[in-house]
Parts: structure tokens; sequence; C-alpha cells
């Protein structure tokens, strides 16, 4: 309602949303001072109406009634000039003196009583919205079980630090940021992540090891404070102390954020910074129609304080936080953490979506794919010879190859032994079989000792690399046994969301990555993305995003926060992945997918677009009541029913942006 109260917390007008909800539900004093002021103008024109006592009666209810809806209106406007602001608040006080200078007293109580009812709805509103992130922060408990040793202590949550071992039993909450290392569970985890069903949880090979990288941990061992343990007991150990819980950073970053200003933000406070000394120019003029017009001063000042009551801004003011808040609210419910109203409006115009490939439309990890033996030679005898071979390895695709092969070979199949096993740097490996050499590696690899593949094994790695995948060829002795593929497959998830964004009318869908063309070509065509681009640094990312803008494109993009933080500050809106597992995500976007999790894409455009539509709507009620109530006023709406109209715009406004609150998501 008042400018006042579209600041940030930090400029001390905030008062209001302080009293917007008391210990235990109660109401606000601010409701109840409302309430006060109701009752007194009611009796002051019931005194009038039917003569119950003398006009000091009334006169009486109307001054308390005055005092009671103006004294948190007093108190604003006094910091709004004290700031050098003159708004709406002042407006408001101004029309109300007015009034009562010109014996409306009945009408200038009308006007403070509705004004400071809507101010209460109003922080009722946004206190809602807020409360609806600050209630997170409250989900984790505030004592916790930590072993010492053989015996247990009770001790406060907020002593917990890093290297702790906490006893977390079925069904209580998660005390701190942690992993699992002694038993199973699953954990119910929507307030951090979104996700609803809970997660599946198992014990770490190596705790210290996990907690120096617990940034990288898989999401099967990792759990969060103030989600809630499933039927098993589990022993957890402490990553994060309390104040550093994501659960709390989530808070801390979105309350941070709304002094971040929207477009819609920026253009209602430039509005009145204008529009409200033009109101008082106006009003003075005004003041001066009787040197024009043959009417008594009375009906002059009368017009003017109507014209001032009609042409205060309330709804302006409230319409575009109220909007924002709440959806920031209703993101945060469903994982995904906003940062103010700006990103929520540029991805509502989001024309172009680029995504980074490892981590985000794939899983981050290779696979073996493929495994292509050369005529007479066994799917099996290929396998076993690699997983012989590269389980003693430690590179990352020996990784994929191993688990890969034990999962097709099963565990009856017995393996050769491998002696004398040996890395050829950025070839691949050698070792010795039955007394023949073994190698396994790149094409590269068998151009150099005088026996080259044969052609039909050049072509299947051909076919294979041409489908996107790393290759290795397998030989034991002279004879070639054939060819593995091995490839960061794509999320299973990748190619619904993708068709999700192209119903949403995103048709340019791209794929940034390092990867070489043919391995990003053929990543983009199994999702069904509309450009790959391969290849690129970090800073070649940068130069695909600038060139996009410089298109007129409205670009975001998706990465996991880490090496694509340079190309999400360059683009419209930067969308990290996994935010809940993070500090560089949730620090580095504008937005963040806290569950890891691309379906919540989809829901984050509509509900932006949503939110448009709703601020738009607000912008249209709120500047349209003031466009027809000051033609109205000048020729003759009375007081009353410009207090009617105006404060009911207000409450309508406000109600428009709650509906934000049960957004469900994509029709």
């Amino acid at each position: 309602m008042s400018a006042g109260h579209a600041h940030t917390e930090g400029d001390g007008h905030d008062h209001g949303a302080a009293h917007a909800h008391g210990a235990g539900g109660e109401p606000s004093l601010e409701l109840v001072f409302s309430l006060a002021c109701g009752v007194a103008l009611l009796a002051g024109w019931a005194v009038e109406r039917w003569g119950l006592a003398g006009p000091m009666v009334a006169r009486a209810c109307y001054v308390f009634a005055y005092v009671a809806g103006g004294w948190f209106t007093l108190r604003e406007a006094f910091d709004n000039l004290k700031a050098r602001r003159f708004e709406i608040d002042t407006l408001m006080l101004v029309a109300a003196v007015g009034a009562a200078a010109i014996g409306a007293w009945a009408e200038g109580a009308l006007l403070l009583f509705l004004f400071s009812l809507g101010h209460a709805l109003e922080h009722y509103a946004m206190g809602r919205a807020r409360r609806a992130i600050e209630a997170l922060a409250e989900l984790a408990p505030e004592r916790a079980t930590v072993r010492r040793a053989d015996t247990t202590e009770d001790v406060a949550v907020a002593s917990l630090v890093a290297g702790d071992i906490v006893v977390v039993r079925p069904n209580e909450r998660l005390p701190a940021d942690g992993f699992v290392v002694v038993g199973q569970t699953s954990v119910d985890q929507a307030s951090v992540t979104g996700e609803s069903v809970p997660v599946d949880k198992e014990a770490v090979a190596d705790a210290q090891a996990a907690l120096a990288g617990f940034d990288k941990l898989a999401a099967r061992h990792r759990v969060f404070a103030g989600t809630v343990n499933g039927s098993g007991a589990v022993d957890v150990m402490v990553a994060r102390p309390a104040a550093e819980s994501t659960m709390a950073r989530m808070v801390k970053l979105v309350m941070a954020s709304q002094q971040q200003r929207s477009p819609a933000q920026q253009f209602t406070e430039k509005f009145q910074r204008v529009f409200v000394p033009a109101v008082l120019v106006g009003v003075a003029l005004l003041l001066c129609a009787g040197l024009v017009l043959d009417e008594p001063f009375t009906a002059t000042f009368y017009r003017a304080m109507a014209v001032l009551v009609a042409a205060s801004p309330c709804a302006l003011a409230i319409s575009v936080p109220s909007a924002v808040l709440s959806a920031v609210a209703r993101a945060g419910r469903s994982g995904v953490l906003v940062k103010g109203g700006a990103p929520l409006q540029h991805l509502a115009k989001v024309t172009a979506m680029a995504f980074d490939k490892t981590g985000t439309l794939t899983e981050g990890k290779p696979r073996l794919t493929d495994a292509v033996p050369v005529s007479g030679v066994t799917d099996t005898e290929l396998l076993a010879l690699a997983l012989a071979v590269e389980q003693s390895s430690d590179h990352p695709l020996a990784g994929a190859v191993v688990h890969g092969a034990r999962e097709r070979l099963g565990d009856q199949t017995v393996l050769p032994q491998v002696q004398g096993l040996r890395s050829i740097t950025g070839m691949g490996v050698t070792g010795q079989v039955d007394g023949r050499p073994v190698h396994i590696g790149k094409p590269a690899l068998f151009q150099q000792d005088g026996a080259p593949p044969p052609a039909e094994l050049l072509q299947s790695n051909e076919a294979l690399v041409a489908a996107g995948r790393t290759t290795m060829l397998v030989r034991h002795g002279e004879r070639y046994l054939g060819v593995l593929g091995v490839m960061d497959t794509p999320r299973d998830s990748a190619r619904g969301v993708v068709e999700a964004l192209r119903a949403q009318g995103i048709t340019r869908l791209l794929m940034l990555s390092g990867d070489n063309q043919r391995v990003a070509e053929a990543v983009a065509a199994s999702v069904g993305l509309t450009e790959a681009r391969g290849d690129l640094m970090p800073a070649d990312k940068v130069q695909t995003i600038a060139a996009l803008r410089a298109e007129g494109a409205v670009v975001v993009m998706v990465g996991d926060g880490v090496n694509d933080a340079p190309a999400m500050a360059q683009a419209s809106v930067g969308i990290a992945m996994g935010g809940a597992g993070s500090d560089v995500a949730l620090e580095t976007a504008d937005m963040a997918l806290m569950a890891d999790d691309l379906t919540q894409l989809p829901f984050a455009v509509a509900l932006a677009r949503r939110t448009d539509r709703v601020i738009r709507q607000n912008l249209w009620v709120s500047l349209g009541v003031v466009a027809v109530l000051i033609p109205s006023t000048i020729f003759g709406l009375p007081i009353g029913s410009a207090i009617v109209f105006h404060e009911g715009s207000t409450l309508l406004v406000v109600a428009n942006a709650l509906r934000l609150l049960r957004f469900r998501g994509p029709a």
C-alpha cells in the first residue's frame, strides 16, 4: 500500500511486517488499531445518524478513530519525511487532515480506517509469503544426540561442528547437513529439494574423504538439516554447522534477494518518485481553483482533498512486491531457489535456453554403452578380458568399463589372471594374460606397433564414434577381440524436459559442451535439442551467450554452477543444477534447482510466466483505478466513494498476488 512497504527490510520501514503475525497466531497490533478505528468510526456515525448523543460525542469518536487509524501511518510518514521522501503515507495523512478541516470527519476517519486495514492486510500477505520461506529454517530440531566414544550425549544443534557423529532415530528430523556413516534409511527431503518421494540413503565407504569432498558427494549418502528420516536408524557425520546448512543459506539468500529489483519494481518506484510530487503540486493548484471558479473555498478544498485521496497509488506500491514474494515462496516449496523478482521476470520472457552437457543434461559419469566383438569372438570373452585388466586401473573410463562389464557378466564369470599391468599415458593400458600381451586403449595406440586393426573393427569403431562414444580397442596378443564404447549418458528425464520446454514455446534449445562436436551432437540429438556446440572452453561459452543476447534473445543458461559460472553470469538468467549440494551453485546463479532435477525447469518457467501475468494485471488495476478516480473526483465524486474504490483496488491486487502461493505447475 505504501511505498515504504516496497522497500527492503533494512530501510527502517518494515515494522508492520514485524507485527504481521504475533506469537501463537495472535492478531497483529496494527490490525487491532485498525479495527479500533473502525469501531470508533461506526460509533461516531451511529451517534450522528440517530442522535444518540450530542455532536461532541460523535466528534470524540472520530478523533479516536483518527488516532487509532493514523498511528502506524504517521510513524511511516515521519520516517519517510526524515529520509526526504514524499510518499503515499504522507498523502493519506494530508488528505485526512484536510477532510477534518472542512468538517468531513466521517470521510477522513473512513479513509484512515480503510488505509490502516489495507496496511494490516498487506503486512499479513507479505508476512505470509515470508513465513513460507522462513518456516523452512525452523524445521531443524534444536537438540541432537551426539555419539561420544561408547556413549551418547544430548547437545544443542547450534554447538555441532564438522566431524561430529549424530544419532538419528526413525522418523526424527535431521539436525544438520552431513552424510550417513552407519546404517541405511530413506529420507523425506521435500522441504529442501522438493522431491515428492523419499530418497534412499546408505553409508559412505570413507568418512574422512566424504567430509573433505561433501559438495561432490553422491545423493545416496548426503542428508540435509530439517529433512525427515524414514524407518532406519542411522549415524550421520556433520559436514556443516547449523548456521551454514543448506536450508539456512536458502533462507538468507531469499530474504537478501528482496533487495534485487525486478524491471516492474524499478518502474513503479520511478513512477512514484515523479508522481507523488506531481500530485502535491496538482492539489496545490486545485486549491487555487476558487480564483477562477465561482464557488466557496470549502467546495474547492473538498475537491482537492478528494483528488489527493484518489491519486495516491497505494495499490501500485504493493502490486509488484506482493506478487514477487509470493512466487519466490511458492518456488521454494518445490525446491527451486529464486533470488528475487528480476530472474522471474526475465525467465518469463525466455526465448533461448542453453545447457551445459556434463552433469546437466547427462548424469556426469561415463557408462559402458557398447561392447562390439569382431567375428569369431563372443561378448563374454571380450568383456571378461576387459574387466580383468581394467579393474586394477584408476582411470575414470576404466571404472565405467568395470561397472558395465560386471552388470553384463554377473558374478559367475571366471576372469583371467593379469600380470604386469601398466598405464600408457594418454593412450590406454597394457598387461600380460596367459603369457601374451593385452592392450586396451585408443585406436591411435594400435597404429604404432605394425599390427593395425582389421577393417571390420575400424568400421565398428567409426560407427560408435559417430554416435558420440569414446572408444577403446581390445587386443590379446596379435588377435583383436573388439571395441568398447563409453559415454556420459543423458539423464532419463532430459528428453521429456526438452519436450515440455518446446511445448512452452521455447524453440531455441542449445547445448554448450567442452566435449568434441560429434559427442555434443549425439547427446543433443538424443534429448531433442535444436543445436549443439562442442569443443568450447568456458570463455567460448560466454561468447556464445553474449552473441545470442546481441541478437535480441533472452537467454537462460543452465549449468552445474562451477565451471559454468561465467556463462551463467553472462546470461539473462543463470540456473544452477544441484543447489542442495553445491555452495558454488547457490552463490553464483540467479536460480537453483535444489534437487539436481531437470523436471523442475518447466515448472520454474510456468511459475515465472504466471507471476509476470499477475504483475501486469496488478499494474493495470492499480494504474487504471488512479486514472479513473482522478477525473471522477475533479468532477464531483465524493471522498467516501473514492476511498472505497481506492482501497478496494489495493485489497484486490494483494489477493491476486496471494494466488501464486497455490500455483500447481504448467497446465
